[in-house]
């Protein structure tokens, strides 16, 4: 099981000259896609948020470390609800989430936050059940009934109609779900209420919901265990944790008819058809198209646009100038999506953006 909290050495940009980067990462060298140049000094970064990407950003903070080792960044893994709450309070330097930011939540803020998508992933059904291998085929009616307790046992009628080669137990349905504040279950709840008029009545969206039936553990690191652990469990958690556990993955059934096991390219079949706005978040669950997987989230970072400390802004604008390029190589390895290209430029133009004072973060680029 992956720790919740990760200290890592990472790197601040080294002398002038030495750093070009094939993807147009800022470095010192005066190329193209360069920033101004860094600090020679150790320079502390504190983050917070999001379960969802943290196999990600655990792996860009090893590469980044080994390309730059004087920056220290300490990102705690605690939910997106957390990661909102802290860099609202300047607790921390940046948060991370896959819900966006709520007016109200922007409003507690001292300062303007935006949005920075950093990967796509999937939410995905994993299930425990003994002797099952086969990737179960749930459509968007039986998984709204299981999550809501009207489905109950595994061998349901509604399940065994669209499984008919697979031998489903009399075995009860153990429902595993996140409790605290979470993108991931904003990202599956908003599934569920779009597909669903009686979820969206009784249960609603968003990052804490109360759910009508089932056990509830903490982060995708809990919910993964609670799954691996208990006979007959089902909860969703992203692809990553699942893979890495190797959990069981339900197909699920999308918005065109089709019935598609959760991928980083089904993840990108349901951005592709969604354009992304100015403000730099998008909803994608639900998306159209016959491989799109349905439960597919952007994941966000969130910072100031007008930094209060230069020299922290300049050496987290530079991480994240790295992170969507550079780092994009890693995301499939690790079932996550890359960045589509038109949302790259976009975010290299919110990047350019960033300041402190009257100071670009990223004078140079």
């Amino acid at each position: 099981m992956l720790e919740r909290r990760v200290f890592l050495l990472l790197g601040a940009l080294a002398l002038a000259g030495c750093n070009k980067s094939s993807s147009g990462s800022p470095g010192s060298d005066g190329g193209t896609g360069n920033a101004a140049a860094a600090p020679a000094e150790t320079i502390a970064l504190n983050g917070a948020g999001a379960t969802f990407p943290f196999p990600l950003y655990s792996k860009w903070m090893a590469e980044y470390n080994r390309l730059y080792p004087n920056i220290r960044i300490n990102y705690q893994s605690i939910g997106s609800g957390g990661g909102i709450r802290q860099i609202a309070a300047q607790t921390v330097d940046f948060g991370a989430t896959d819900a966006p930011m709520k007016a109200e939540e922007a409003k507690d803020a001292p300062g303007k936050l935006v949005h920075i998508p950093t990967t796509i992933g999937a939410v995905v059904v994993s299930y425990n059940l003994q002797g099952v291998s086969a990737p179960i085929q749930i459509t968007q009616e039986a998984l709204a009934g299981i999550f809501l307790g009207d489905i109950k046992k595994w061998n349901d009628k509604k399940l065994v109609e669209t499984n008919p080669d697979v031998k489903l137990p009399n075995q009860d349905i153990a429902v595993v779900y996140r409790t605290d504040g979470s993108g991931t279950t904003s990202v599956f709840t908003e599934y569920l209420a779009k597909i669903s008029p009686v979820w969206k009545e009784k249960v609603g969206a968003g990052k804490s919901v109360k759910f009508p039936v089932g056990l509830g553990a903490k982060g995708n690191e809990g919910v993964t265990g609670q799954v691996k652990t208990v006979p007959g469990a089902i909860g969703y958690v992203e692809l990553a944790y699942a893979n890495q556990n190797n959990l069981a993955k339900a197909s699920i059934r999308n918005k065109a008819g089709q019935f598609v096991v959760p991928s980083p390219e089904a993840s990108t079949a349901a951005a592709e058809g969604i354009e992304m706005p100015d403000a730099l978040h998008v909803s994608i669950t639900d998306a159209e198209g016959a491989n799109a997987y349905p439960i597919a989230s952007y994941t966000y970072i969130l910072v100031y646009e007008d930094a209060k400390n230069a020299t922290k802004g300049a050496a987290l604008a530079r991480f994240l100038w790295w992170a969507v390029h550079d780092g994009q190589q890693h995301a499939q390895k690790l079932d996550y999506a890359p960045l589509p290209a038109k949302v790259t430029a976009k975010i290299e133009a919110r990047l350019k953006e960033l300041k402190s004072g009257d100071k670009k973060l990223l004078d140079g680029v």
